[in-house]
């Protein structure tokens, strides 16, 4: 008990305040339950391809996979804890934490889906956890709020208006222009719609963990009419984000989803949040570097470990992938139409010209 106590005052003298370290701690325990959920739904999506339509095709097979329902429920329980942390801190230090659950589902995918980790893989893993250490070591202090009223204020800042509409306007051409044609080749696309959802489920989730916090402080806010309409907004935000979600795990690598998903969601929750509640308003110009020096390693950290991904083993190798240069294999690649001719079977066996 003795040691749990010091080990929180240690956190709070770390981020600057006791509801800042039951953000942290809240964040990180959220980073492993949704990592492991990743896996939960990736194999699932897997077996239920086996069987029916892909979800990616637009099936719903999937629903009669026992351990998808264990993966939505273990996603349930972290972005429950997620949800729990935004009521405690600022979402400029909860939502880059996420960059823990980039770690925890690379180390479950080699371990339980077969993905390889490539050598460069631990490169980005002490990147990332050291932009966290950083982070949280400058992270802001909440704003005070002392009613919902406050918040629907924020929420309609012109502002804040214009940046939701243009979210609304950018997701619907995602889904009905560019989703149909691009869905299942680039993998930005339904990460980009889950990213730019999620940051307007965000800034509603803090909403609702100050309101239920106060609530529970003595002040009554659940019954307000502005609170039932947060609680629609976060419903409808989140059904968004999880079709999305299961298309794209169904479609891409596992490590490849969670990495652009993290960088994409950070950016447009921070945005978000910036614009609605004012995270930097009171910030030296130094401490709001430090938090930028941090997210630029979480993001290189994160680039790390999904540029050598799929890479050939090898250091050197892997370096060259991060900066950009393309390791070319020593044969071209095959046609995959299945209705190559004789001339395009020689071509495709023949080593590549340099």
């Amino acid at each position: 008990m003795r040691a749990t106590d010091a080990a929180v005052r240690h956190l709070a003298s770390l981020t600057g305040s006791a509801d800042n370290a039951k953000g942290v701690t809240l964040a990180m325990t959220s980073s492993i339950f949704i990592g492991a959920s990743f896996i939960m739904k990736k194999k699932s999506l897997l077996f239920a391809g086996q069987s029916g339509v892909r979800a990616s095709d637009g099936g719903f097979s999937y629903l009669r996979q026992p351990l998808w329902w264990l993966g939505l429920f273990t996603m349930i329980g972290g972005e429950s804890a997620n949800f729990a942390a935004y009521a405690y801190a600022p979402a400029i230090l909860v939502t880059p934490l996420g960059a823990t659950t980039i770690v925890i589902s690379a180390i479950f995918a080699r371990c339980f889906l077969g993905e390889r980790l490539h050598s460069c893989g631990a490169v980005g893993c002490v990147l990332c956890m050291l932009g966290s250490v950083v982070l949280v070591h400058f992270a802001p202090e909440e704003q005070q709020i002392d009613s919902v009223e406050e918040i629907w204020v924020l929420a309609s800042q012109p502002l804040f208006v214009m940046y939701s509409l243009m979210v609304l306007l950018l997701t619907l051409v995602l889904i009905f222009r560019f989703a149909p044609l691009y869905g299942t080749t680039l993998v930005w696309v339904y990460v980009l719609i889950c990213s730019l959802v999620g940051s307007l489920s965000v800034v509603a989730l803090r909403a609702l963990g100050i309101a239920i916090k106060l609530t529970m402080r003595g002040s009554q806010q659940l019954h307000k009419r502005q609170t039932q309409v947060l609680i629609v907004w976060v419903l409808a935000c989140i059904a968004v984000q999880m079709n999305y979600l299961n298309k794209a795990l169904d479609t891409f690598n596992t490590t490849m989803v969670s990495s652009v998903y993290y960088v994409l969601f950070t950016v447009a929750t921070v945005t978000a949040s910036m614009i609605m509640y004012k995270d930097w308003e009171n910030q030296t110009a130094s401490s709001i570097g430090c938090q930028m020096f941090a997210l630029l390693v979480l993001v290189l950290g994160v680039h790390v470990l999904s540029a050598t991904k799929d890479s050939p083993p090898g250091c050197w190798t892997g370096f060259r992938i991060i900066i950009g240069r393309t390791v070319q294999s020593e044969y071209q690649l095959c046609s995959e139409s299945g209705d190559d001719d004789d001339d395009d079977l020689k071509a495709c066996i023949s080593p590549r010209k340099k």
